[in-house]
């Protein structure tokens, strides 16, 4: 390839980053429970942690990672080991009956909410795979710094708006009031999800491709 393909790397980083998976399980849970301001702090983490795998990716650090698996292997068992820790908080909420004040993934100020959504997207070793691949699909060998950055900038943009539209959609008042009624329910389904995706990441055969 000798041409930017932005269009294609921005199509395929909307796919990985709209689809349902543990950053947008988090935002959508901390927005029904606790409201749009938390969920925009944690959507900012995460997005924080967007950007640092994409500048990572830009200056070639994925491919330095992919050579030494075993970096790569201690993100995915702190990855799994948050996401154990997020399902073991839904499942406790789940299991107390009444209107109690539930678990979420926002902690108790707008900082930590930012910090918790930057780990998390930090721990997941994932993201090194898709943006290495992101990089490696529309950016040509020897691209220049302004190609560099302005796949960083669409990219890094594209999945602020995304995230944070999440958190301002599932903050409705609607939306609010019906997980005020099936509160157990809802963080059942979430502790499942937070299980499961632990579950994927820890048996996952993760290799250079």
């Amino acid at each position: 390839m000798t041409e930017l393909n932005l269009w294609l790397i921005l199509a395929a980083a909307l796919i990985g980053v709209a689809s349902p998976g543990p950053s947008t399980l988090a935002i959508a849970g901390t927005a029904m429970a606790q409201g749009k301001r938390r969920a925009l702090a944690l959507a900012t983490g995460i997005t924080l942690g967007s950007l640092t795998w994409s500048v990572a990716a830009a200056a070639g650090l994925s491919a330095l990672m992919l050579a030494n698996l075993w970096a790569v292997e201690v993100l995915r068992y702190l990855g799994a080991a948050y996401l154990l820790f997020l399902a073991f908080k839904s499942l406790r909420s789940a299991c107390r009956p009444g209107a109690v004040k539930t678990s979420a993934v926002g902690g108790t100020t707008l900082k930590g909410a930012v910090a918790r959504g930057l780990a998390l997207h930090l721990t997941n070793p994932k993201a090194i795979f898709f943006f290495g691949s992101l990089y490696a699909i529309g950016v040509p060998q020897g691209a220049s710094p302004v190609m560099l950055l302005t796949v960083i900038a669409a990219v890094g943009l594209q999945s602020a708006l995304v995230f944070h539209l999440y958190a301002v959609l599932f903050s409705h008042p609607r939306i609010m009031t019906a997980y005020s009624r099936l509160r157990r329910p809802l963080e059942g389904l979430f502790a499942a999800a937070f299980g499961t995706a632990a579950l994927k990441i820890m048996t996952a055969r993760i290799g250079a491709p």
